[in-house]
């Protein structure tokens, strides 16, 4: 198994209001020499995170106790810049399972969906109820139901659907990437070539 199986993931959200994140901002350059998973996480928003002698910047959410759990709530247009599959990579190192923004750059949800974080796309209306339900209470939690593709708000029962691929939404249940995905149906592959 790849990554972690999602179904229905309940959480509390860490808030990230900013629009336009980059890769290098999610992940910077400098970080990108190991070929590893791991340890990504560690340097995830490493230069929002840290000053640069390497101490935690006490206004930068990650840093604030307040917030926790495995939702990452964003500004529009996230992920946007090079493709590095690394920043998603980091954000999963990290802890986070689903990312909510109202728009994503392409590529870097594909990589999500590749690499086990969920990227749930919200309307711009939708995304300003979830940061203002968790800036008044930083408890809140939120559902998120991949098999009824749909994000609640669980203190007001609010709600959207998105969208997902149906091939990527079971890979994402069984916690699979591509390559998983033909192994688990290898039998089916042997016998189709044994009938050609």
């Amino acid at each position: 198994m790849a990554y972690d199986k999602f179904n229905i993931l309940t959480s509390t959200v860490v808030p990230l209001p900013a629009e336009n994140v980059d890769t290098d901002q999610i992940i910077p350059a400098r970080f990108l020499k190991a070929t590893e998973r791991e340890g990504f996480g560690d340097n995830l928003f490493r230069d929002w995170r840290y000053d640069v002698e390497g101490n935690p910047k006490k206004d930068f959410v990650l840093n604030d106790p307040t917030y926790s759990g495995k939702i990452l709530l964003s500004g529009k247009n996230f992920g946007s810049g090079s493709s590095r599959e690394h920043a998603v990579w980091a954000i999963y190192d990290y802890g986070f399972r689903a990312v909510v923004s109202s728009f994503f750059a392409d590529i870097f949800k594909n990589n999500c969906l590749n690499i086990g974080v969920l990227p749930v796309t919200i309307s711009p209306e939708f995304a300003e109820v979830l940061f203002k339900a968790v800036e008044a209470d930083p408890k809140t939690e939120v559902e998120i139901d991949i098999d009824k593709q749909k994000i609640t708000l669980l203190s007001t029962g609010e709600s959207e659907s998105f969208d997902i691929n149906s091939y990527k939404k079971e890979n994402m249940k069984n916690g699979f990437d591509d390559i998983d995905y033909l192994l688990n149906i290898k039998d089916e592959i042997a016998a189709f070539a044994e009938n050609r």
